[in-house]
């Protein structure tokens, strides 16, 4: 069992209400154990559209996996759907039945009990994995080689019935090649440039080593993987196929291993016992959340203010109002100034700043949408810099900004 497939059922994914972080959970679940997802399907909770849909991903992949469109009635689309396609019924199962009333009895909600009998109604071929954060279960249909996982849509609780009940149990069932990854960070070399200078070294990669590009902002990541049945060997290559690159590239690699920037940072910042914190503008708390967001973040992170308002940062972190009237509040040296504030105001080895025209209007001092400026204080030293990013919606704008300035740190940092 080599490929998946995906197929996440539900209007609301359709119409863009909700996002589908379930394909991604998965999708990487399933290659820790070396089973690629090859296609992701998203449809609508119709019993021909399911059928259809299911008949196409068998041709693609043995294994396929559902979420969405499970409900306590009885008219349930999804489970009907499946049941019709493996030419099955659908009973009352009673082991399934005495888990959900020990759920309710558990939760105090026994009095909706007789309403949520119908999601122990389940194709009577199937195998039922429990859900024991939910009321609907997990149905696995198998025949002739093929399976399928049904899964409900509630990320809560898709995440453990894949890695604690699903995961192991394809493990268990079929011989998986390992799957090992590295990643490799780079910043200051454009995608394209940087693989013209890696092409001999990518080219001569065994075929069981493969390469991929992630851009993320001014940051490209190498993704090194290699497939195998020895684990150690394949880490063993992995080291190899990459100290073998690292003289190419050297002078712009901020890590090795680690993937996100915010843990880079952590493991930089844990290393050299120092400490950080954030004063925010126009990233309104998206550098603080990135930041904290790591376990152990407590470590070496003091703390963090949003002074949105102008007046606050004169207030709270001792900007000067001069320097305000005479360069703006979006400026190199208002933020410069709010780096030294917040430094002095935790007591930190390291402060942020942040200063910008997030839009979608202009700044209050007629400052460009997507312009921002951001300054790094470590110890007595700071680095300022700009940024203009027109075409980045709001919350794009604040999250690139936030990856670029930790991504900045990091790599100021590492060449100390």
């Amino acid at each position: 069992m080599q490929n998946a497939v995906l197929i996440t059922i539900g209007d609301e994914i359709l119409s863009g209400n909700t996002v589908d972080t379930n394909s991604n959970f998965i999708a990487t679940e399933l290659k820790n154990i070396g089973i690629k997802v090859v296609q992701i399907f998203t449809i609508s909770d119709e019993i021909e559209i399911i059928k259809n849909t299911l008949k196409s991903a068998f041709g693609i992949g043995d294994l396929v996996i559902t979420t969405g469109g499970l409900g306590p009635t009885r008219d349930d689309k999804t489970k009907k759907a499946i049941a019709d396609f493996f030419d099955d019924e659908i009973a009352l199962d009673e082991k399934t039945f005495e888990h959900l009333k020990a759920y309710m009895e558990k939760r105090g909600r026994i009095e909706i009990l007789e309403r949520n009998r119908e999601q122990a109604f389940v194709p009577t071929k199937s195998t039922v994995f429990q859900n024991h954060f939910g009321t609907a279960p997990c149905m696995m249909m198998e025949e002739n080689g093929k399976i399928v996982f049904s899964l409900p849509g509630v990320p809560y609780e898709v995440k453990p019935l894949i890695k604690d009940q699903i995961i192991p149990y394809l493990k268990e069932k079929f011989s998986l090649n390992y799957l090992t990854t590295r990643i490799v960070s780079v910043v200051g070399i454009p995608e394209s440039i940087l693989a013209d200078m890696i092409e001999d070294w990518e080219l001569a990669l065994p075929a069981h080593i493969s390469l991929s590009y992630l851009p993320v902002g001014t940051r490209v990541k190498l993704r090194i993987t290699a497939s195998g049945d020895n684990e150690n060997l394949l880490k063993h290559e992995l080291e190899e196929v990459i100290q073998k690159l690292l003289p190419l590239i050297k002078p712009n690699v901020i890590a090795t291993s680690e993937d996100k920037i915010e843990k880079i940072l952590a493991e930089i910042l844990n290393e050299k016992k120092l400490t950080l914190s954030t004063a925010e503008s126009c990233t309104g708390g998206e550098l603080a959340k990135l930041i904290t967001s790591n376990p152990g973040s407590s470590k070496y992170f003091s703390g963090g203010i949003i002074p949105y308002d102008t007046q606050k940062k004169i207030d709270i972190l001792n900007i000067k109002k001069e320097t305000v009237d005479q360069y703006t509040v979006v400026s190199e040296e208002v933020a410069a100034e709010m780096a030294a504030g917040c430094q002095n105001l935790f007591k930190t080895d390291i402060a942020l700043s942040t200063t910008g025209v997030a839009g979608p209007g202009k700044g209050e001092d007629g400052k460009d949408i997507g312009l921002v400026y951001y300054s790094i204080k470590i110890g007595d030293k700071t680095h300022n810099s700009k940024l203009f990013m027109p075409h980045l919606e709001r919350l794009d704008f604040m999250h690139f900004t936030a990856q670029k300035v930790i991504q900045d740190l990091v790599s100021i940092l590492i060449s100390e």
